[in-house]
Protein backbone atom coordinates (compact mmCIF):
# COMPACT_ATOMS: atom_id res chain seq x y z
CA UNK A 1 0.00 0.00 0.00
CA UNK A 2 1.48 3.46 -0.73
CA UNK A 3 2.24 5.48 2.10
CA UNK A 4 -0.21 8.22 0.81
CA UNK A 5 -2.94 5.52 1.38
CA UNK A 6 -2.32 4.94 4.70
CA UNK A 7 -4.65 6.77 7.44
CA UNK A 8 -2.61 6.68 10.49
CA UNK A 9 0.95 8.11 10.43
CA UNK A 10 3.17 7.83 13.00
CA UNK A 11 3.00 7.68 16.58
CA UNK A 12 2.78 10.71 18.58
CA UNK A 13 4.22 9.81 22.32
CA UNK A 14 4.29 11.58 25.89
CA UNK A 15 5.78 15.11 26.16
CA UNK A 16 4.73 15.90 29.69
CA UNK A 17 7.85 16.52 32.12
CA UNK A 18 5.88 12.96 34.54
CA UNK A 19 9.17 12.33 36.18
CA UNK A 20 8.46 14.20 39.57
CA UNK A 21 5.00 12.11 39.83
CA UNK A 22 6.73 8.73 38.78
CA UNK A 23 9.49 9.49 41.40
CA UNK A 24 6.15 9.94 43.96
CA UNK A 25 5.02 6.55 42.84
CA UNK A 26 7.69 4.82 42.76
CA UNK A 27 9.32 5.82 46.43
CA UNK A 28 6.18 3.37 47.77
CA UNK A 29 7.59 0.29 46.08
CA UNK A 30 10.36 -2.38 47.42
CA UNK A 31 13.06 -2.90 45.48
CA UNK A 32 13.00 -5.72 42.63
CA UNK A 33 12.25 -9.57 43.07
CA UNK A 34 14.09 -12.31 41.91
CA UNK A 35 12.14 -14.39 39.52
CA UNK A 36 12.92 -17.78 38.37
CA UNK A 37 16.35 -19.35 38.82
CA UNK A 38 16.95 -19.08 34.35
CA UNK A 39 19.73 -16.43 34.16
CA UNK A 40 18.91 -14.55 30.94
CA UNK A 41 22.09 -14.37 28.46
CA UNK A 42 22.48 -10.07 28.70
CA UNK A 43 22.66 -7.98 31.71
CA UNK A 44 20.72 -4.48 31.99
CA UNK A 45 19.09 -2.40 34.72
CA UNK A 46 16.17 -0.58 35.37
CA UNK A 47 16.15 3.12 35.38
CA UNK A 48 14.05 6.34 36.28
CA UNK A 49 12.98 8.78 38.11
CA UNK A 50 14.75 10.34 41.18
CA UNK A 51 12.96 8.14 43.29
CA UNK A 52 14.41 9.08 46.93
CA UNK A 53 13.43 12.37 46.50
CA UNK A 54 10.11 11.66 45.49
CA UNK A 55 9.64 9.90 49.00
CA UNK A 56 11.13 12.65 50.78
CA UNK A 57 9.12 14.87 48.98
CA UNK A 58 5.83 13.31 50.25
CA UNK A 59 7.18 13.23 53.76
CA UNK A 60 7.95 17.24 53.13
CA UNK A 61 11.65 17.25 55.36
CA UNK A 62 13.43 19.69 54.16
CA UNK A 63 15.62 22.03 55.73
CA UNK A 64 14.79 25.34 56.11
CA UNK A 65 15.64 27.59 53.10
CA UNK A 66 19.67 28.69 54.08
CA UNK A 67 19.61 31.29 51.17
CA UNK A 68 17.70 33.81 49.44
CA UNK A 69 17.87 35.59 46.04
CA UNK A 70 15.47 37.80 43.72
CA UNK A 71 14.51 36.09 40.32
CA UNK A 72 11.58 38.05 38.22
CA UNK A 73 10.29 34.22 36.97
CA UNK A 74 10.90 30.87 38.01
CA UNK A 75 10.17 27.89 35.44
CA UNK A 76 9.47 24.96 38.07
CA UNK A 77 10.25 21.57 35.68
CA UNK A 78 12.47 21.55 32.52
CA UNK A 79 10.31 19.22 30.14
CA UNK A 80 9.15 20.20 26.85
CA UNK A 81 6.49 22.94 28.01
CA UNK A 82 9.53 24.05 30.65
CA UNK A 83 11.78 24.70 27.98
CA UNK A 84 9.58 25.87 25.78
CA UNK A 85 8.45 28.87 28.11
CA UNK A 86 12.24 29.68 28.51
CA UNK A 87 12.67 29.84 24.71
CA UNK A 88 10.28 31.98 24.19
CA UNK A 89 10.94 34.92 27.14
CA UNK A 90 14.54 34.88 25.64
CA UNK A 91 13.29 35.10 22.16
CA UNK A 92 12.04 38.24 23.58
CA UNK A 93 14.96 38.87 24.89
CA UNK A 94 13.90 38.43 28.95
CA UNK A 95 16.71 36.65 30.34
CA UNK A 96 15.60 37.27 33.99
CA UNK A 97 14.95 33.64 34.53
CA UNK A 98 15.67 30.33 35.59
CA UNK A 99 14.31 26.66 35.02
CA UNK A 100 14.24 24.54 37.99
CA UNK A 101 14.73 20.68 37.44
CA UNK A 102 14.08 18.07 39.95
CA UNK A 103 16.23 15.36 37.67
CA UNK A 104 19.64 15.48 36.98
CA UNK A 105 18.90 16.26 33.11
CA UNK A 106 16.07 18.46 31.45
CA UNK A 107 13.66 16.68 29.23
CA UNK A 108 10.70 14.80 30.86
CA UNK A 109 9.71 12.35 28.55
CA UNK A 110 11.29 13.77 25.81
CA UNK A 111 15.08 12.19 27.36
CA UNK A 112 17.41 10.37 25.79
CA UNK A 113 20.16 7.85 26.53
CA UNK A 114 23.25 6.86 24.27
CA UNK A 115 25.35 3.85 24.42
CA UNK A 116 28.47 2.39 22.33
CA UNK A 117 25.91 1.69 19.32
CA UNK A 118 24.64 4.98 19.37
CA UNK A 119 21.94 7.78 20.93
CA UNK A 120 18.24 6.25 21.55
CA UNK A 121 15.41 7.81 23.02
CA UNK A 122 13.92 7.18 26.60
CA UNK A 123 10.34 9.13 25.75
CA UNK A 124 8.92 10.79 22.59
CA UNK A 125 10.76 10.48 19.57
CA UNK A 126 9.20 12.38 16.30
CA UNK A 127 6.99 14.98 15.75
CA UNK A 128 4.85 15.49 12.50
CA UNK A 129 5.20 18.09 10.19
CA UNK A 130 4.11 21.24 11.21
CA UNK A 131 0.38 22.38 10.66
CA UNK A 132 -0.69 25.81 9.92
CA UNK A 133 -1.90 27.05 13.01
CA UNK A 134 1.29 24.76 14.65
CA UNK A 135 3.17 28.39 14.24
CA UNK A 136 5.80 28.11 17.21
CA UNK A 137 6.83 24.73 16.16
CA UNK A 138 7.50 26.04 12.49
CA UNK A 139 9.16 29.21 14.41
CA UNK A 140 11.34 26.77 16.42
CA UNK A 141 12.13 24.13 13.06
CA UNK A 142 13.29 27.49 11.04
CA UNK A 143 15.69 28.51 14.12
CA UNK A 144 16.86 24.99 14.48
CA UNK A 145 17.69 24.15 10.34
CA UNK A 146 14.74 21.56 10.31
CA UNK A 147 12.87 24.01 7.95
CA UNK A 148 15.30 25.34 5.56
CA UNK A 149 13.59 27.69 3.46
CA UNK A 150 9.84 27.33 1.57
CA UNK A 151 8.96 26.03 -1.54
CA UNK A 152 7.05 27.64 -4.43
CA UNK A 153 3.91 27.28 -3.36
CA UNK A 154 4.84 28.72 0.46
CA UNK A 155 5.23 25.25 1.94
CA UNK A 156 8.00 24.61 4.36
CA UNK A 157 11.33 22.88 2.45
CA UNK A 158 12.45 20.32 5.37
CA UNK A 159 16.25 18.83 5.94
CA UNK A 160 15.51 15.81 4.39
CA UNK A 161 18.10 14.09 6.93
CA UNK A 162 15.63 14.42 9.79
CA UNK A 163 12.32 13.35 7.19
CA UNK A 164 12.10 9.62 8.50
CA UNK A 165 14.01 7.42 5.87
CA UNK A 166 11.55 4.60 4.25
CA UNK A 167 10.93 1.82 5.31
CA UNK A 168 8.91 3.74 7.75
CA UNK A 169 5.99 1.47 9.17
CA UNK A 170 5.28 -2.27 8.75
CA UNK A 171 2.73 -4.44 10.75
CA UNK A 172 3.35 -8.07 11.54
CA UNK A 173 0.56 -10.23 10.88
CA UNK A 174 -0.39 -13.61 9.78
CA UNK A 175 3.25 -14.73 10.51
CA UNK A 176 4.42 -12.27 7.88
CA UNK A 177 5.61 -8.59 7.66
CA UNK A 178 3.02 -6.02 5.52
CA UNK A 179 4.10 -2.30 4.56
CA UNK A 180 1.80 0.21 6.75
CA UNK A 181 -0.23 -0.41 9.97
CA UNK A 182 -4.07 -0.46 8.25
CA UNK A 183 -4.17 -4.39 8.44
CA UNK A 184 -4.46 -4.88 4.94
CA UNK A 185 -3.06 -8.69 4.80
CA UNK A 186 -5.86 -11.15 5.13
CA UNK A 187 -8.09 -8.53 5.12
CA UNK A 188 -12.04 -9.62 3.84
CA UNK A 189 -14.17 -7.82 1.33
CA UNK A 190 -16.04 -6.42 4.49
CA UNK A 191 -12.93 -4.88 6.04
CA UNK A 192 -11.61 -3.05 3.18
CA UNK A 193 -15.02 -1.71 2.31
CA UNK A 194 -15.00 -0.49 6.19
CA UNK A 195 -11.85 1.03 5.94
CA UNK A 196 -12.45 3.10 2.60
CA UNK A 197 -15.70 4.17 4.95
CA UNK A 198 -13.71 5.47 7.56
CA UNK A 199 -11.33 6.96 4.98
CA UNK A 200 -13.99 8.76 3.68
CA UNK A 201 -14.81 9.86 7.11
CA UNK A 202 -11.61 11.08 8.16
CA UNK A 203 -11.52 12.86 4.85
CA UNK A 204 -14.60 14.83 5.51
CA UNK A 205 -13.78 15.44 8.43
CA UNK A 206 -9.93 17.15 7.61
CA UNK A 207 -12.03 19.17 4.84
CA UNK A 208 -14.57 20.26 7.26
CA UNK A 209 -15.03 23.99 8.61
CA UNK A 210 -16.72 25.13 11.26
CA UNK A 211 -19.63 27.55 11.63
CA UNK A 212 -16.69 29.73 13.17
CA UNK A 213 -14.76 29.42 10.31
CA UNK A 214 -11.98 26.75 12.47
CA UNK A 215 -11.23 23.45 11.44
CA UNK A 216 -12.71 20.51 13.00
CA UNK A 217 -9.90 19.38 14.61
CA UNK A 218 -6.76 21.52 14.64
CA UNK A 219 -3.61 21.62 16.70
CA UNK A 220 -3.24 23.53 18.90
CA UNK A 221 -6.45 21.88 19.68
CA UNK A 222 -7.74 25.59 21.44
CA UNK A 223 -7.99 25.99 17.71
CA UNK A 224 -10.48 23.96 16.74
CA UNK A 225 -14.23 24.55 15.93
CA UNK A 226 -16.75 24.90 19.03
CA UNK A 227 -19.46 23.53 16.37
CA UNK A 228 -21.93 21.88 19.11
CA UNK A 229 -21.86 18.15 16.83
CA UNK A 230 -18.48 18.33 16.89
CA UNK A 231 -18.43 19.26 20.77
CA UNK A 232 -20.71 16.03 21.03
CA UNK A 233 -18.24 13.92 20.04
CA UNK A 234 -16.84 14.15 23.32
CA UNK A 235 -19.29 12.64 25.30
CA UNK A 236 -18.92 9.30 23.62
CA UNK A 237 -16.08 6.73 23.22
CA UNK A 238 -13.92 6.27 19.93
CA UNK A 239 -15.26 2.52 20.20
CA UNK A 240 -19.22 3.36 20.16
CA UNK A 241 -18.20 6.21 17.31
CA UNK A 242 -17.15 3.58 15.18
CA UNK A 243 -20.21 1.14 16.10
CA UNK A 244 -22.78 4.05 15.29
CA UNK A 245 -20.87 4.76 11.66
CA UNK A 246 -22.09 1.26 11.51
CA UNK A 247 -18.10 0.00 11.23
CA UNK A 248 -17.78 -3.29 12.95
CA UNK A 249 -14.74 -4.72 11.13
CA UNK A 250 -12.28 -6.61 13.45
CA UNK A 251 -9.36 -5.09 11.67
CA UNK A 252 -10.54 -1.60 11.59
CA UNK A 253 -11.20 -1.57 15.57
CA UNK A 254 -7.71 -3.09 16.10
CA UNK A 255 -6.11 -0.41 14.36
CA UNK A 256 -8.38 2.35 15.97
CA UNK A 257 -7.86 0.78 19.13
CA UNK A 258 -3.71 0.91 18.41
CA UNK A 259 -3.80 4.81 17.44
CA UNK A 260 -5.55 5.60 20.92
CA UNK A 261 -3.09 3.41 23.05
CA UNK A 262 -0.43 4.69 20.99
CA UNK A 263 -1.19 8.19 21.05
CA UNK A 264 -3.28 8.41 24.38
CA UNK A 265 -1.95 5.67 26.44
CA UNK A 266 -5.32 4.88 26.66
CA UNK A 267 -7.67 2.00 25.09
CA UNK A 268 -10.40 3.52 22.43
CA UNK A 269 -13.37 2.09 24.82
CA UNK A 270 -12.48 4.82 27.12
CA UNK A 271 -11.01 7.16 24.62
CA UNK A 272 -13.39 10.37 23.58
CA UNK A 273 -14.47 9.98 19.90
CA UNK A 274 -13.05 13.75 19.76
CA UNK A 275 -9.99 12.82 20.45
CA UNK A 276 -9.62 9.71 18.40
CA UNK A 277 -10.60 11.44 15.20
CA UNK A 278 -8.45 14.22 16.39
CA UNK A 279 -5.37 11.68 15.96
CA UNK A 280 -6.87 11.21 12.47
CA UNK A 281 -7.65 14.57 11.33
CA UNK A 282 -5.58 17.06 12.60
CA UNK A 283 -2.97 16.93 9.81
CA UNK A 284 -2.14 18.99 7.09
CA UNK A 285 -1.41 17.90 3.71
CA UNK A 286 2.60 17.93 3.65
CA UNK A 287 4.78 20.91 1.30
CA UNK A 288 7.41 18.99 -0.12
CA UNK A 289 7.20 15.72 1.80
CA UNK A 290 4.88 12.69 1.70
CA UNK A 291 2.03 13.64 4.41
CA UNK A 292 2.41 10.34 5.95
CA UNK A 293 6.18 11.53 6.67
CA UNK A 294 7.39 12.61 10.43
CA UNK A 295 10.59 14.17 11.38
CA UNK A 296 12.77 12.35 13.64
CA UNK A 297 16.22 11.81 14.94
CA UNK A 298 18.38 8.71 16.65
CA UNK A 299 17.79 10.47 20.32
CA UNK A 300 13.78 11.07 19.61
CA UNK A 301 12.61 14.75 20.72
CA UNK A 302 15.78 14.35 22.90
CA UNK A 303 17.60 15.86 19.52
CA UNK A 304 15.35 18.89 20.25
CA UNK A 305 15.62 19.01 24.16
CA UNK A 306 19.51 19.33 23.68
CA UNK A 307 19.05 22.09 21.00
CA UNK A 308 16.82 24.15 23.43
CA UNK A 309 18.94 22.70 26.67
CA UNK A 310 21.84 24.44 24.47
CA UNK A 311 20.23 27.84 24.31
CA UNK A 312 18.86 28.13 27.74
CA UNK A 313 22.01 26.57 29.46
CA UNK A 314 22.91 29.92 31.77
CA UNK A 315 19.56 29.79 32.76
CA UNK A 316 18.75 25.69 34.24
CA UNK A 317 19.40 24.94 37.31
CA UNK A 318 19.07 20.53 37.67
CA UNK A 319 19.29 18.55 40.87
CA UNK A 320 16.50 21.35 42.44
CA UNK A 321 13.18 20.24 43.81
CA UNK A 322 10.73 22.70 43.93
CA UNK A 323 8.68 21.56 46.97
CA UNK A 324 7.01 24.86 47.97
CA UNK A 325 5.35 27.65 45.86
CA UNK A 326 3.52 30.67 48.23
CA UNK A 327 1.91 33.66 46.11
CA UNK A 328 1.79 36.57 48.66
CA UNK A 329 -0.19 39.25 46.58
CA UNK A 330 3.03 40.71 46.36
CA UNK A 331 5.58 38.11 45.66
CA UNK A 332 5.87 34.65 44.50
CA UNK A 333 8.38 32.76 47.10
CA UNK A 334 9.89 29.71 45.62
CA UNK A 335 11.44 27.39 47.67
CA UNK A 336 13.36 24.26 46.33
CA UNK A 337 15.69 21.68 47.55
CA UNK A 338 19.45 20.68 46.02
CA UNK A 339 20.26 16.69 47.26
CA UNK A 340 23.74 17.51 46.12
CA UNK A 341 24.33 20.26 48.85
CA UNK A 342 21.69 19.37 51.09
CA UNK A 343 20.12 22.73 51.42
CA UNK A 344 17.24 24.56 50.31
CA UNK A 345 17.06 27.97 49.00
CA UNK A 346 14.11 30.19 48.60
CA UNK A 347 13.52 32.82 45.86
CA UNK A 348 11.55 35.64 45.76
CA UNK A 349 9.53 35.75 42.02
CA UNK A 350 7.13 37.98 40.06
CA UNK A 351 5.37 35.36 38.63
CA UNK A 352 6.16 31.42 38.63
CA UNK A 353 5.45 29.00 35.06
CA UNK A 354 4.55 25.40 36.35
CA UNK A 355 4.98 23.28 33.84
CA UNK A 356 5.02 19.96 35.95
CA UNK A 357 1.73 17.49 35.66
CA UNK A 358 -1.05 20.06 36.44
CA UNK A 359 -2.27 17.46 39.75
CA UNK A 360 0.50 17.92 41.11
CA UNK A 361 0.40 21.93 41.43
CA UNK A 362 -2.01 21.33 44.89
CA UNK A 363 1.31 19.54 46.99
CA UNK A 364 3.40 22.67 45.76
CA UNK A 365 1.16 25.73 46.35
CA UNK A 366 1.06 27.12 49.78
CA UNK A 367 -2.24 27.55 50.89
CA UNK A 368 -4.24 25.75 47.67
CA UNK A 369 -6.92 23.79 49.45
CA UNK A 370 -6.94 20.66 47.82
CA UNK A 371 -10.67 20.42 48.55
CA UNK A 372 -10.90 23.00 46.37
CA UNK A 373 -8.83 21.00 43.26
CA UNK A 374 -11.05 18.10 43.51
CA UNK A 375 -11.95 18.80 40.29
CA UNK A 376 -8.48 17.28 39.05
CA UNK A 377 -9.06 13.70 39.56
CA UNK A 378 -10.41 13.83 36.15
CA UNK A 379 -6.91 13.92 35.27
CA UNK A 380 -6.08 10.26 35.01
CA UNK A 381 -2.73 9.37 33.98
CA UNK A 382 -1.08 6.27 32.04
CA UNK A 383 1.84 4.32 33.15
CA UNK A 384 4.33 3.11 29.98
CA UNK A 385 7.29 0.86 30.00
CA UNK A 386 9.81 2.05 27.61
CA UNK A 387 12.67 -0.90 26.95
CA UNK A 388 16.12 -0.09 25.14
CA UNK A 389 17.26 -3.43 23.47
CA UNK A 390 20.99 -3.48 22.31
CA UNK A 391 21.41 -6.18 19.76
CA UNK A 392 24.73 -7.52 18.56
CA UNK A 393 23.19 -8.11 14.75
CA UNK A 394 20.53 -6.65 12.58
CA UNK A 395 17.13 -9.17 13.31
CA UNK A 396 17.63 -11.50 10.19
CA UNK A 397 14.19 -11.37 8.07
CA UNK A 398 13.22 -14.44 6.05
CA UNK A 399 10.35 -12.23 4.05
CA UNK A 400 13.34 -10.10 2.82
CA UNK A 401 11.80 -7.20 3.78
CA UNK A 402 13.95 -5.08 6.10
CA UNK A 403 13.56 -3.08 9.38
CA UNK A 404 11.22 -0.48 9.29
CA UNK A 405 11.47 2.78 11.48
CA UNK A 406 8.78 1.86 13.00
CA UNK A 407 7.44 -1.83 13.62
CA UNK A 408 4.38 -3.14 14.75
CA UNK A 409 3.09 -6.65 16.05
CA UNK A 410 -1.12 -7.13 15.31
CA UNK A 411 -2.61 -7.95 18.33
CA UNK A 412 0.48 -7.52 20.64
CA UNK A 413 0.04 -6.09 24.02
CA UNK A 414 2.94 -3.20 22.99
CA UNK A 415 3.26 -0.92 20.61
CA UNK A 416 6.12 -2.35 19.19
CA UNK A 417 9.20 -0.93 18.68
CA UNK A 418 11.73 1.73 17.17
CA UNK A 419 14.70 1.49 15.71
CA UNK A 420 17.09 4.01 16.98
CA UNK A 421 20.29 3.96 14.05
CA UNK A 422 17.38 4.21 11.43
CA UNK A 423 18.27 7.56 10.61
CA UNK A 424 21.83 6.63 10.27
CA UNK A 425 23.79 8.18 7.63
CA UNK A 426 26.28 4.68 7.65
CA UNK A 427 26.21 2.56 4.66
CA UNK A 428 26.97 -0.91 7.24
CA UNK A 429 25.62 -1.05 10.92
CA UNK A 430 26.12 -4.40 12.51
CA UNK A 431 24.32 -3.93 15.10
CA UNK A 432 21.58 -1.51 16.41
CA UNK A 433 19.54 -0.58 19.30
CA UNK A 434 15.69 -0.85 19.18
CA UNK A 435 13.04 1.36 21.62
CA UNK A 436 10.17 -0.79 22.21
CA UNK A 437 7.05 1.00 23.62
CA UNK A 438 4.33 -0.50 26.28
CA UNK A 439 1.56 1.39 27.26
CA UNK A 440 -0.69 -0.67 29.75
CA UNK A 441 -4.03 0.10 29.19
CA UNK A 442 -5.63 -3.81 30.46
CA UNK A 443 -6.66 -2.45 33.60
CA UNK A 444 -7.28 1.05 35.62
CA UNK A 445 -4.10 3.04 35.87
CA UNK A 446 -3.74 2.20 39.43
CA UNK A 447 -3.65 -1.29 38.72
CA UNK A 448 -1.12 -0.86 35.97
CA UNK A 449 1.38 1.80 37.91
CA UNK A 450 1.43 -1.06 40.60
CA UNK A 451 2.47 -3.44 37.92
CA UNK A 452 4.66 -1.52 36.25
CA UNK A 453 6.83 -0.89 39.64
CA UNK A 454 6.16 -4.13 40.95
CA UNK A 455 7.97 -6.37 38.21
CA UNK A 456 11.74 -6.83 38.10
CA UNK A 457 13.77 -6.09 35.14
CA UNK A 458 13.75 -10.02 34.85
CA UNK A 459 10.29 -10.34 34.35
CA UNK A 460 10.22 -7.19 32.03
CA UNK A 461 12.95 -8.63 30.18
CA UNK A 462 11.18 -12.28 29.39
CA UNK A 463 7.94 -10.20 28.79
CA UNK A 464 9.38 -8.35 25.96
CA UNK A 465 11.20 -11.56 24.61
CA UNK A 466 7.82 -13.50 24.62
CA UNK A 467 5.77 -10.30 23.05
CA UNK A 468 8.99 -9.95 20.26
CA UNK A 469 9.06 -13.68 19.18
CA UNK A 470 6.76 -14.86 17.05
CA UNK A 471 8.11 -11.75 14.80
CA UNK A 472 11.84 -12.31 15.91
CA UNK A 473 12.31 -16.32 17.14
CA UNK A 474 15.67 -15.41 17.59
CA UNK A 475 15.83 -12.22 19.61
CA UNK A 476 16.83 -13.59 22.98
CA UNK A 477 19.69 -14.67 21.58
CA UNK A 478 20.54 -11.29 20.00
CA UNK A 479 20.12 -8.51 22.73
CA UNK A 480 23.67 -7.92 24.70
CA UNK A 481 21.99 -5.67 26.96
CA UNK A 482 18.24 -4.51 27.76
CA UNK A 483 17.57 -1.18 30.10
CA UNK A 484 13.91 0.04 31.31
CA UNK A 485 12.26 3.06 32.01
CA UNK A 486 9.23 2.73 34.26
CA UNK A 487 7.14 6.39 33.58
CA UNK A 488 4.34 5.96 36.04
CA UNK A 489 2.65 8.85 34.80
CA UNK A 490 3.49 9.53 31.48
CA UNK A 491 0.78 11.28 29.71
CA UNK A 492 -2.90 12.40 30.63
CA UNK A 493 -5.40 10.36 29.16
CA UNK A 494 -8.33 12.06 26.89
CA UNK A 495 -11.45 9.78 28.65
CA UNK A 496 -14.99 10.49 27.37
CA UNK A 497 -15.96 14.11 28.40
CA UNK A 498 -12.51 15.57 29.77
CA UNK A 499 -11.42 17.55 26.39
CA UNK A 500 -14.10 19.87 26.93
CA UNK A 501 -15.06 19.32 30.19
CA UNK A 502 -14.97 21.65 32.85
CA UNK A 503 -12.20 20.13 34.15
CA UNK A 504 -9.63 21.04 31.92
CA UNK A 505 -10.77 24.10 31.61
CA UNK A 506 -10.64 25.03 35.28
CA UNK A 507 -6.92 23.80 35.74
CA UNK A 508 -5.89 26.39 32.52
CA UNK A 509 -6.70 29.06 34.68
CA UNK A 510 -3.97 30.49 36.37
CA UNK A 511 -3.13 30.63 40.44
CA UNK A 512 -2.56 34.04 41.40
CA UNK A 513 0.87 35.00 39.44
CA UNK A 514 1.04 31.30 38.92
CA UNK A 515 0.86 30.16 35.68
CA UNK A 516 0.27 26.55 34.04
CA UNK A 517 1.98 25.03 31.45
CA UNK A 518 1.87 21.56 30.53
CA UNK A 519 0.58 19.31 27.50
CA UNK A 520 -2.56 17.91 30.26
CA UNK A 521 -3.87 21.46 29.59
CA UNK A 522 -4.51 19.97 26.30
CA UNK A 523 -6.00 16.74 27.47
CA UNK A 524 -3.14 14.91 25.47
CA UNK A 525 0.37 14.60 25.29
CA UNK A 526 1.95 15.69 21.99
CA UNK A 527 5.50 18.19 21.44
CA UNK A 528 2.70 20.63 19.79
CA UNK A 529 0.32 21.10 22.86
CA UNK A 530 3.26 20.93 25.05
CA UNK A 531 5.52 23.45 23.19
CA UNK A 532 1.87 25.84 23.17
CA UNK A 533 0.82 25.74 26.50
CA UNK A 534 4.71 26.86 27.43
CA UNK A 535 4.86 29.87 25.01
CA UNK A 536 1.19 31.03 25.73
CA UNK A 537 2.05 31.02 29.58
CA UNK A 538 5.44 32.62 28.64
CA UNK A 539 4.27 35.41 26.71
CA UNK A 540 1.05 36.04 29.01
CA UNK A 541 4.30 36.86 31.83
CA UNK A 542 5.77 39.28 28.98
CA UNK A 543 2.37 40.67 28.59
CA UNK A 544 2.11 41.28 32.34
CA UNK A 545 5.89 42.48 32.61
CA UNK A 546 5.26 45.16 29.65
CA UNK A 547 8.16 43.56 27.48
CA UNK A 548 7.17 44.18 23.68
CA UNK A 549 7.30 40.60 21.50
CA UNK A 550 5.83 38.95 19.05
CA UNK A 551 3.56 36.37 19.72
CA UNK A 552 4.41 32.85 18.44
CA UNK A 553 0.93 31.57 18.83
Amino acid sequence: MAKGDRLVTRRRFLLSSAGLLSALALSRIPGDRKSGPEALPFGGKIVGPSYDLGHRLLKGDFPRPANERRVPVIIVGGGIAGLSAGWKLRKAGFQEFEILELEPEVGGVSRSGENAIGPYPWGAHYVPLPTEESRAVGELFEELGVIEGRTAGGKPAYQEKYLCFSPQERLYIHGRWQEGLLPVLGATRKDLDHFQKFKEIVFEFKRRRGKDGRKAFAIPMEMSSRDSDLLALDRISMREFLTQQGLDSPPLHWYANYACRDDYGCHYGEVSAWAGLHYFCSRDEAGDSDDSTVLTWPEGNGWIVKKLENKLRPKIRTHSLVYRLEDTGKEVRVDYYDPVENTSTRIHAHQVVCSCPRIFAPYLIEGNNRTDSSYLKEFQYSPWMVANLSLSSIPREDSGMSLAWDNVIYNSPSLGYVVATHQSLATHLPKTVLTYYYAMVEGSPMQERTRLLQMSWKEWAEFIIRDLSPAHPNIRDLISNLDIFRWGHAMVQPRVGFIWGEARRRAAHPHGNIFFAHSDLSGFSIFEEAQYRGVLAAEKILAEQKIPFSSSL
